[in-house]
């Protein structure tokens, strides 16, 4: 694999950035009002486009083309996020410790709708098919929610052009160690035990998806209940670090099954 193909995520991520600075800079000069969607989409796209590029340019690797990892991304964000709107509104009341983890539960069910629509009928049954459809479809889920927190964002604080773009900057920088990693990690083991497009739930399915609930219950439950069993100033955020580190952890750990996963078949 070349050099440039190794740093085209990097190339995404820093023309987008670009590109992202000059759009806020063109909006505070001129004021035109236009230009503030372009804002919310990219500053809430680029990072998820960047963290599934980084994937997709390891696909001597996998099966997955490009318009399937495109597609996973959309369904996943999409569908993902309606399904989630209509089934959380039912469980869940308020935001609770106890109830992020049916959150969780949730979304973690809803944001595979993108994985099953591509990997159903298709000979998508490795790790590193799961790792990329999954990411996909975790950042889809990632950019669209965010998307959505980001126009609350500016209603809610009077058309704060700053708070928006924090808001967006923030969970632009989290959401690879937060939905991507997590639908990965699921994804990978779901399609390693499924054969041909056929689906199998079974003992290794069920503790992935347990797993990533878990990390998922967590991530938003821990700054609800953190800052009274540990009243730091950093408490918070050094508790999503070492979330977020977890995950990457299992990830990795996932992605070096799938290497040798596909070494093995290749002999």
């Amino acid at each position: 694999m070349t050099q440039t193909k190794r740093r085209y995520w990097l190339r995404v991520l820093f023309v987008g950035f670009i590109v992202y600075a000059a759009t806020i800079l063109t909006f505070m000069l001129t004021g035109n009002i236009y230009l503030f969607p372009s804002i919310v989409l990219i500053g809430n796209f680029l990072v998820p486009v960047a963290f599934v590029s980084f994937f997709y340019e390891k696909r001597d690797w996998f099966s997955v083309n490009m318009s399937a990892t495109a597609l996973c991304f959309f369904y996943g964000g999409a569908l993902g996020t309606i399904a989630a709107s209509l089934l959380e509104p039912v469980f869940i009341s308020e935001l609770t410790f106890t109830t992020a983890f049916t959150v969780g539960i949730i979304e973690e069910f809803t944001k595979l709708i993108g994985v099953f629509i591509i990997a159903r009928h298709r000979r998508y049954n490795s790790m590193l098919d799961g790792i990329i459809l999954g990411s996909a479809a975790g950042m889809g889920f990632a950019a669209f929610e965010s998307t959505g927190y980001a126009f609350t964002a500016f209603l809610q604080s009077g058309g704060s052009l700053t708070y928006t773009v924090f808001i967006t900057l923030l969970r632009g920088i989290t959401s690879p160690v937060g939905h991507g990693t997590w639908t990965a990690i699921l994804s990978s083991v779901l399609l390693r035990e499924s054969v041909q497009g056929r689906f199998y739930i079974n003992g290794r399915v069920i503790k992935s998806y347990i797993t990533v609930v878990v990390l998922h219950g967590l991530w938003d439950g821990f700054p609800l209940v953190i800052r009274y069993l540990f009243p730091w100033t950093y408490s918070v955020i050094t508790g999503q670090i070492l979330l977020g580190t977890t995950g990457l952890l299992i990830l990795y750990n996932r992605w070096r099954e799938s290497k040798l996963e596909f070494s093995e078949k290749k002999t």
